[in-house]
Formats: structure tokens, C-alpha cells, sequence
């Protein structure tokens, strides 16, 4: 299952991806603007920065779904998408 997390942090909006680095079979993520490492810590619901410049700071998890289409817009037909062109 996939987590959403949020990409802002002090006013500033993070481009995060994968660093390279695992710890515990998960993935450490960096933000390309200050190459930050954000890890996902037992016990919390996002991401804690855990080296960088955004040290200590918090990006919260959003809540998502991970299902198939047809069963999501079962459960909520009035659910409007954007089609690319």
C-alpha cells in the first residue's frame, strides 16, 4: 500500500524521491532542494526529517486509497476527475 504524504514544510514546497538508501526494507527519501532525508518513523503518521536542513520537521500523511477505480467510484459516484488531453 502506497502512502501520501504532504510536500510542504515552513512555507516551502519539496520535490521528494527516492535517495538511494533504505533502512528497515524502507525507503529514505530526499527533497531535491536541500537534499533533507526524510524517513517514515514507527509510531508516527508521515515523514520526519531525519538529516538536513529541515532537521526534525514533519510531513504529515495524507489519508488515501489504494483500490481499483470501479470499486472507488462505486462508493462515491459524484467523485470527478480530470482526464488528460
Amino acid at each position: 500500500m502506497a502512502a501520501v504524504y504532504s510536500r510542504e514544510v515552513a512555507g516551502d514546497t519539496l520535490t521528494l524521491g527516492a535517495s538511494g538508501w533504505t533502512y528497515k526494507n524502507t525507503f529514505v527519501l530526499v527533497d531535491y532542494e536541500t537534499e533533507s532525508l526524510w524517513y517514515h518513523l514507527e509510531g508516527e503518521s508521515g515523514l520526519r526529517c531525519i538529516s538536513g536542513f529541515y532537521a526534525d520537521s514533519f510531513l504529515p500523511e495524507f489519508q488515501s486509497f489504494f483500490g481499483r477505480w470501479s470499486n472507488w467510484i462505486n462508493d462515491h459516484p459524484d467523485t470527478q476527475s480530470l482526464l488528460a488531453p
